[in-house]
């Protein structure tokens, strides 16, 4: 009985493959620890994180050109190397493909809020973030017009309630979306939180402004700010449409 013999440029392909994909997850994986609990600068962590996306696509392209080649049937080898290469490489390009998306799509900002003509102001946040590349102070009206060009939904919420009672749903909110509330301040009617995201670790501070509106109602505002990075790639922007539409369930 005639057998094929087996492909070994197809096998060590798919092998190579596999290697390169464990590669590219474990790369995309150390990033965000790297830079939260060993120092690595953000610059370098997210170059770093790129390249694992890169390395995750070519072993997904080189996945792709061996498992056919490779497939069962007349002593073949290599189709289970170039299968796991496949999933382990479009696990780890998946999470690096939509932050590459979300940079391309986000203004290149870092400060979002509902009032960018009269800035809620920190103020116990503002001493947190001593040392930190993003100053306090807004960009001002450069930044202001990206924002509006690209959110214009981040408006002011008014809803039918006392500064006192706007203040308790405030709170409640936060609270539910996890944050750090730092600072309550319900005779100022303001209240701060610090917002830190799971992988990497980078922190955002939050002002919420309650003002009376009307005789019977509150205007609320909320601000939020990157400590580092020119852009937040979105995040504080995701950050107040999630805020607001909890607040908004309060009622």
């Amino acid at each position: 009985m005639f057998h094929r013999p087996t492909n070994p440029v197809s096998h060590r392909l798919a092998r190579l493959a596999f290697y390169l994909a464990c590669l590219a997850g474990l790369t995309v994986a150390a990033c965000g620890p790297a830079h939260r609990y060993l120092g690595l600068d953000l610059d370098w962590a997210l170059t770093v994180f790129r390249l694992g996306f890169y390395a995750a696509a070519a072993a997904v392209a080189l996945a792709l050109a061996t498992v056919v080649p490779t497939r069962p049937g007349d002593r073949r080898r290599g189709f289970v190397a170039a299968l796991m290469a496949l999933a382990i490489g479009v696990a780890a390009a998946w999470w690096p493909a939509q932050w590459l998306l979300q940079t391309r799509s986000a203004p290149r900002i870092n400060d979002v809020t509902t009032d960018t003509a009269n800035v809620p102001a920190m103020v116990v946040t503002q001493q947190m973030r001593h040392g930190s590349p993003n100053p306090a102070a807004y960009p001002g009206d450069g930044v202001a017009a990206q924002q509006r060009a690209a959110y214009p939904d981040i408006v002011p919420v008014v809803i039918n309630a006392s500064p006192a009672e706007a203040f308790r749903k405030v709170d409640q909110a936060a609270m539910a979306l996890g944050w750090d509330v730092v600072a309550r301040a319900p005779a100022d009617g303001r209240l701060e939180a610090v917002d830190t995201s799971d992988w990497f670790g980078l922190q955002d501070d939050i002002v919420v402004r309650i003002r009376a509106e009307g005789a019977s109602g509150s205007r609320i505002d909320i601000r939020s700010k990157s400590r580092v990075g020119q852009s937040d790639f979105g995040a504080n922007a995701r950050r107040i449409r999630a805020f607001i539409e909890r607040l908004r369930r309060e009622q």
